[in-house]
């Protein structure tokens, strides 16, 4: 297998992001997943550029990492300066990180009417600081910055560039596609002439951006030119429109292109840490990312479904559990029979594609998508639908009615409605009021006092989102609308939802599902069967 080394820069591009910022110990964490999934080289900030990267520097040398080596991000020496002088480098040797990434300029346009420098000096500026670094011990990767754009235009002085890294002592020469522009091809075509010059003297990589969508195809492309070395962004975000998506690379190179870029067995940890990178991030994982999305492996057309039961292989491309996600049956009203039946076979094996009460379901999902409702995003909705039509549910309590109002100006401790919720259980009847920020919350916290006297567990419930969708705005503030509601437990999630031309009646559906789904569960274990 062809060894690829993987510089994964999610703490120092990627943090250029719109929107995205780390503390120190944000840092710490994600150092820590990047090593649990094998990449070789984490590059964590430029030291000389802020005091946090300093200070995570400081904390770094702490760290006892098992397959990565932290990497110092910088620039070659300023103009006119010994670099022995220049505070930048300076910085990176009190680093102390045993790797050095310096950029250079590689574009002839860059040096003159940037940096304004001779194209002689910005030579000398490449070598000597790449020779300084590696006199301090350091093993030093060199970015060409803006390579692939300075070689359309004098890819001769391109070349003399890393000439002058290579001369210095640079173990990686890294072709940097800056702009983002460049099409595969043109990646592939100008990694192979470098590959063939230096290819001998040290490894070639390649460092690409989205900017024309092709990020991950270019980084593909210069590993068949020859590059063993890629850099890029574990979820692809980063300035602009982003980094190469080193989720989708990683999977591409070791499961289709017969490259070792992580320890074999650490495959099955790219989604839990995709997910873990994430959250310390305050993203969402975009669901329909490669590999590592909730909807990579998510079945919906029943045809498909259909197919997939019977053999994954017939509509998936590598298995989901060789990258630690999961098959997912989409429900909805295009899902046919074989997704019923793979539901309902939960509760009874029994039941079949042939059974009536399968058809039933099936035009009952049918007619409630067609209302608005949308099973795919509430799945304990759906099996509180399917317990009902096989005989397998049974009621908590019986409604007597609830009632809401709201005000304005909003009244004592910033409430703004107020709510009754009468009920009855096993013949005991119950009224408990409750006020809240609007008339939603106000409702959840009547029902909670009634419920709460009857099954104490459901104080365990706490709501961690809240989404309304206008489904069609003709009816202007009448129209219908779509309440999910997402809840968890601290150890389970799930989703729920109700539809109505009513806010408050659509939320108050999605809530009595939460609440039942919880108390189900909670018998279900309880009893250890299903009930």
């Amino acid at each position: 297998m062809k060894e690829i080394s993987i510089l994964d820069s999610t703490l120092r591009d990627g943090s250029q992001g719109e929107g995205i910022s780390y503390s120190v110990q944000d840092k710490i964490n994600i150092v820590k997943a990047l090593d649990e999934l094998g990449v070789s080289y984490i590059e964590a900030g430029n030291p000389g550029s802020n005091p946090k990267d300093m200070e995570f520097f400081a904390e770094a040398k702490k760290l006892k990492l098992e397959h990565s080596k932290i990497v110092a991000f910088g620039s070659t020496r300023r103009k006119g300066i010994k670099c022995a002088e220049d505070a930048n480098l300076q910085s990176l040797l009190a680093a102390d990180t045993d790797v050095v990434c310096i950029f250079g300029k590689t574009w002839d346009f860059q040096v003159t009417d940037i940096i304004h420098a001779t194209l002689e000096e910005n030579l000398e500026m490449i070598r000597e600081t790449v020779e300084f670094l590696v006199a301090h011990k350091k093993e030093v990767i060199f970015d060409a910055e803006h390579f692939f754009t300075g070689y359309n235009e004098n890819a001769e002085y391109a070349m003399k560039c890393l000439e002058a890294a290579a001369s210095g002592g640079a173990k990686i020469l890294c072709l940097c596609e800056t702009k983002g522009g460049m099409l595969p091809m043109q990646c592939y075509n100008m990694t192979k002439d470098v590959t063939a010059r230096f290819g001998k003297i040290a490894a070639i990589g390649v460092h690409t951006h989205n900017d024309s969508g092709c990020a991950v195809a270019n980084s593909l492309l210069a590993v068949e030119a020859g590059a063993t070395h890629v850099q890029g962004v574990l979820l692809g975000f980063g300035e602009r429109t982003g980094n190469a998506n080193l989720s989708s690379i990683i999977a591409d190179l070791q499961l289709k292109m017969d490259c070792s870029c992580i320890p074999a067995e650490n495959m099955q940890n790219l989604t839990p840490i995709c997910k873990r990178v994430a959250e310390i991030t305050n993203i969402a994982l975009e669901a329909g990312m490669p590999y590592v999305g909730s909807s990579a492996f998510a079945h919906k057309a029943g045809m498909h479904i259909d197919a997939v039961i019977k053999n994954p292989f017939a509509y998936e491309h590598v298995t989901p559990e060789s990258v630690g996600n999961e098959r997912v049956f989409l429900m909805s009203e295009v899902a046919g029979k074989s997704m019923i039946v793979e539901k309902v076979q939960k509760f009874d094996k029994t039941l079949t594609k042939s059974s009536p009460i399968v058809a039933e379901i099936v035009n009952r999902v049918k007619e409630l998508e067609h209302q608005g409702y949308q099973f795919e995003g509430a799945d304990a909705s759906f099996e509180i639908l399917v317990r009902k039509a096989i005989g397998k549910y049974q009621p908590f309590y019986n409604l007597h009615y609830y009632k809401t109002s709201g005000e304005f100006p909003r009244f004592a401790d910033d409430q703004s409605a107020f709510a009754q919720f009468k009920i009855d259980v096993d013949g005991k009847v119950v009224v408990t009021a409750g006020d809240g920020d609007g008339p939603v919350n106000a409702l959840d916290v009547a029902m909670r006092k009634a419920l709460e006297q009857f099954y104490p567990n459901v104080a365990q419930i706490h709501l961690t989102d809240y989404k309304v969708r206008v489904l069609d705005g003709k009816g202007a503030t009448a129209s219908r609308v779509r309440v999910l509601i997402e809840s968890s437990d601290g150890d389970e999630h799930w989703a729920t939802m109700g539809v109505s031309s009513d806010v408050i009646e659509a939320s108050y559906i999605a809530l009595v599902d939460s609440f039942e789904y919880k108390l189900i569960k909670d018998l279900e274990r309880k009893f250890g069967k299903l009930m």
